[in-house]
């Protein structure tokens, strides 16, 4: 007897009327019209069951600390290091703990099963790094954690930036982190790249580098990372997040910069709600929108994934782990409202993030883990639209949570007395 089995459902692929079925926290068949014996089984009605959300960036260290020890009045992203600063020497391990449970709580009720997780090295305590371990190790049996030595403050530009990063390693988080555009010249940014992923290919660590967080076109490091890559090896390895720079760069040097970025097999990942609020600060008009060029890394064959980034924070008072709203922000702000696009934004928050972070196991598939998400949608566009009702989400066959169908109750003479926000599908026109 199968442990559970989801009857009707569509896949993000369009397929409709699919039974997925489920043994021992593994998918075991994905077919049409599937019924045999369960202990549970789940109609999904014809709605949207989707592999679990994915976040390939976020700073976990930092969440749901807004307000402390004071707002960002001005919303930028300087003020937001700045009270970074300010904030550090206030923290503690305890609080540290709480809060990005407390996040990861969320996470799982929006069905964001995965999160990569920049944690900041620059103070020799380590202490959001002890505190992130921890969270990763109670969080492990719903909650794929992985971490990034992020040296906030540059690893060259911080007195024993090096050494205090390496020590992350050796602690046991999983990934090279850099942000060479925060370095106090453009050389010692190139420098920090190489440097990077020469320490990261010595221990076989993957690499994920803020890069060209700016308005500045002459800020280029992707190139270097890019070069970098390839000079070592480390092809599939690594990734450059925001890459806002090439927003305001020149379309000849871009049309050289993204055949280098595929060829080096580098992914990327944009995070469309923090680029269009940080970026472009210094323009009047007109005003650049700031995040990287989606569209064009996609039809060259980039892997791009968007990332939430920040959750009440010193840089985003906003947010709510739902990477549907990330999505939604991620589509108008690269103009991608063909049928095409808009899936494809679909991917970036869920196949493109888990191919960005590595992940085994994912994907509605036979083999794969029994881990998806049910939604109040009957496609991955009205997914968007809706920022849909997660109404069941499961980590290897275990139903983790769940939420009410979305309805509003109306008192209209001659109308439905319920809506749930979706067009009626009548025959005809």
């Amino acid at each position: 007897m199968l442990d559970l089995l989801i009857t009707r459902a569509t896949l993000p692929d369009g397929r409709t009327g699919m039974s997925v079925a489920v043994q021992d926290g593994r998918i075991v068949a994905v077919t049409e019209g599937l019924q045999a014996p369960a202990h549970e089984t789940v109609d999904a009605a014809g709605q949207l069951l989707s592999p679990p959300f994915c976040d390939p960036h976020f700073h976990m260290d930092a969440t749901l600390s807004h307000g402390l020890p004071r707002v960002n009045q001005s919303g930028t992203l300087l003020e937001g290091i700045a009270l970074w600063g300010e904030l550090k020497p206030l923290l503690t391990e305890e609080a540290l703990v709480e809060r990005a449970l407390a996040y990861c709580d969320w996470a799982v009720a929006k069905g964001l099963l995965a999160i990569r997780s920049h944690v900041d090295t620059s103070d020799p305590s380590l202490l959001p790094v002890r505190a992130m371990l921890e969270v990763k190790s109670r969080v492990a049996p719903y909650l794929d954690l992985q971490l990034v030595a992020f040296p906030q403050d540059g690893v060259l530009r911080t007195k024993g930036g090096l050494d205090n990063l390496t020590r992350a390693l050796n602690l046991g988080v999983d990934v090279v982190g850099g942000i060479p555009h925060f370095e106090r010249t453009s050389e010692q940014g190139a420098q920090s790249v190489k440097l990077l992923c020469e320490l990261a290919a010595e221990r076989g660590l993957p690499v994920d580098m803020h890069c060209d967080e700016s308005d500045d076109p002459l800020s280029r490091h992707i190139e270097t990372l890019a070069y970098e890559t390839q000079r070592l090896g480390l092809q599939g390895r690594v990734n450059g997040s925001h890459l806002t720079s090439m927003h305001s760069m020149d379309n000849y040097y871009v049309s050289k910069l993204i055949p280098l970025i595929a060829e080096a097999g580098v992914s990327a990942v944009a995070n469309p709600l923090i680029n269009i609020t940080l970026q472009g600060r210094h323009d009047t008009y007109p005003k650049r929108r700031g995040m990287t060029r989606v569209p064009e890394l996609m039809a060259a064959g980039v892997t791009v994934a968007f990332g939430h980034d920040c959750v009440m924070d010193p840089w985003y008072s906003l947010g709510s782990g739902d990477m549907l709203e990330v999505a939604h922000m991620g589509l108008h702000v690269a103009q991608m409202t063909s049928q095409a696009g808009m899936r494809q934004c679909f991917d970036a928050v869920t196949v493109n993030a888990a191919q960005v972070m590595g992940l085994a196991g994912y994907g509605i598939e036979k083999g794969r883990d029994a881990s998806f998400v049910l939604l109040q949608a009957r496609d991955p566009v009205e997914a968007i639209r809706l920022r849909a009702t997660r109404l069941k989400v499961w980590r290897q066959g275990k139903l983790l949570a769940q939420t009410a169908p979305t309805e509003a109750q109306l008192s209209l003479p001659g109308r439905p007395g319920s809506t749930a926000f979706m067009p009626p599908r009548a025959a005809g026109g």
